[in-house]
């Protein structure tokens, strides 16, 4: 029995430790470039590698490859993005393959290992905007939790309840009990 625990912890630690950038490609990146550092100037870092990541904003594609828009985000240990209040501003990662938007879904968060290429500016909106590129060598693109949908906004003009979860069609399958109404 103590065998079998043992191998359990064995086999949950090792699944953990999981990294979703190959042992290869973390060696290849230089962790002392941050994406401030980047930002500043892209084309002082043209030819190295890089680990960033953040939230897919744009996806486009065209004859000769396809470009991500990803608004950047600090990773954590594990290179997922911290979903934070707070970007250090947008980056392109570009690919000579079609990147499927079904796959490479505006709002998901992706983790990109890639070689920088310099810089590019385009339109954000009604501004001039300077994007550090990177050309994809690896990604790793995260599943939704899903907490993003079971929380969503409701209308303005729903009420909402103290014990409000997200569901605005039809009863919950779950809602906690409510405080006493008599002591």
């Amino acid at each position: 029995m103590a065998r079998l625990a043992l191998l359990v912890i064995l086999l949950m630690h090792t699944t953990a430790c999981t990294q979703v950038i190959s042992e290869s490609g973390r060696k290849l990146a230089d962790p002392a470039i941050t994406y401030g550092k980047l930002k500043q100037n892209p084309d002082s870092y043209i030819g190295k590698v890089v680990i960033l990541g953040g939230k897919i904003a744009v996806v486009r594609n065209a004859k000769v490859g396809g470009t991500l828009e990803v608004v950047q985000m600090e990773l954590d240990r594990s290179y997922y993005p911290e979903d934070a209040m707070f970007s250090g501003g947008r980056f392109l990662a570009t690919s000579a393959e079609f990147l499927d938007r079904v796959i490479y879904e505006p709002g998901r968060m992706i983790t990109i290992l890639g070689e920088v290429k310099g810089k590019q500016t385009r339109m954000l909106d009604e501004v001039e905007y300077t994007y550090p590129v990177v050309a994809i060598r690896e990604t790793h693109v995260w599943r939704s939790s899903g907490m993003d949908t079971l929380y969503s906004n409701p209308s303005p003009y729903f009420y909402q309840s103290p014990y409000y979860y997200g569901h605005d069609t039809g009863p919950a399958p779950f809602r906690p009990p409510g405080p006493p109404l008599f002591k």
